[in-house]
């Protein structure tokens, strides 16, 4: 079983990214099982076809410890299974303590056994590693391999550098590694290629770049992913081009992440930074 983490940039389309390449692995028979770690609970929105999911939290909080594995799991399209962590009442609490509880029931409950025969496991994690909870995927070892979603935008590259400042700190104790960056394309001058050089700079690969097309908002508006709203699609096959390259890697790395000067300079070689 693989386990991935998706990382990235609040706002920079972690979940649609991740959604859509789960949808792919399924297409290509893969057994997925995605694990929403934002509060929100839309990291499995499309591949359920609505906001239909009880999170973790909720079960819970509303029926007690005695909680089953279906309970808090539901499955999506191609047959992944689907489960949202959720967070606490708005304004009470830290949002992080709710991926680390639904991680550990998760385990208890035997979703990562043998007998699941589960190929991945996705964990789509908000924003930036700064809080705790957030970091679990990282720090605890729960992710064996992270992909971070960027663009050529400046600060979604900053955020990919402050990410792989939290791989480093504990890939040695944790064993888990970086595979590389996914550019989910904002149309920025060089994008293609500044993302190439941020990743060869911090030792790993741009392991796809993601054009950007009309088509995923409009797969979104009918609550499906790409593949399943419109499989014939040049964006759907994007995705299944992400989904094999995810699925064939082999290159997974301890980053070098770059100081902020370093970064810097990168931007203005591109243009991005000064007149």
């Amino acid at each position: 079983m693989r386990k991935v983490a998706i990382y990235g940039k609040g706002g920079i389309g972690k979940s649609t990214t991740t959604q859509n390449t789960v949808a792919a692995l399924a297409e290509m028979g893969r057994k997925v099982m995605v694990v929403g770690c934002d509060p929100k609970a839309d990291s499995t929105r499309l591949l359920l076809g609505g906001l239909a999911q009880k999170t973790v939290l909720d079960t819970l909080r509303e029926e007690g410890e005695e909680v089953d594995l279906d309970d808090i799991c539901r499955d999506g399209f191609g047959d992944c299974r689907c489960t949202e962590s959720g967070g606490p009442e708005p304004g009470v609490g830290c949002a992080g303590r709710g991926i680390i509880t639904s991680i550990n029931l998760l385990e208890q409950l035997g979703a990562y056994d043998e007998s699941t025969h589960t190929d991945y496991v996705f964990y789509d994690v908000l924003g930036d590693v700064v809080c705790g909870g957030f970091a679990m995927p990282i720090r605890e070892g729960k992710a064996q391999e992270i992909y971070i979603v960027c663009s050529g935008e400046m600060m979604a590259m900053y955020a990919a550098n402050n990410i792989c400042k939290g791989i480093l700190k504990y890939a040695n104790a944790g064993g888990v590694r970086l595979g590389g960056l996914i550019c989910n394309s904002r149309k920025v001058d060089n994008e293609r290629e500044m993302i190439e050089e941020l990743a060869h700079r911090i030792g790993t690969q741009m392991i796809h770049f993601l054009p950007r097309d009309n088509d995923v908002q409009r797969a979104e508006i009918n609550k499906k992913t790409v593949i399943e709203w419109d499989p014939a699609c040049p964006q759907a096959e994007e995705y299944r081009k992400l989904a094999r390259a995810i699925d064939h890697n082999e290159m997974f790395v301890i980053p070098k992440p770059l100081t902020i000067p370093q970064l810097e300079s990168l931007l203005m070689d591109f243009g991005l930074v000064g007149v």
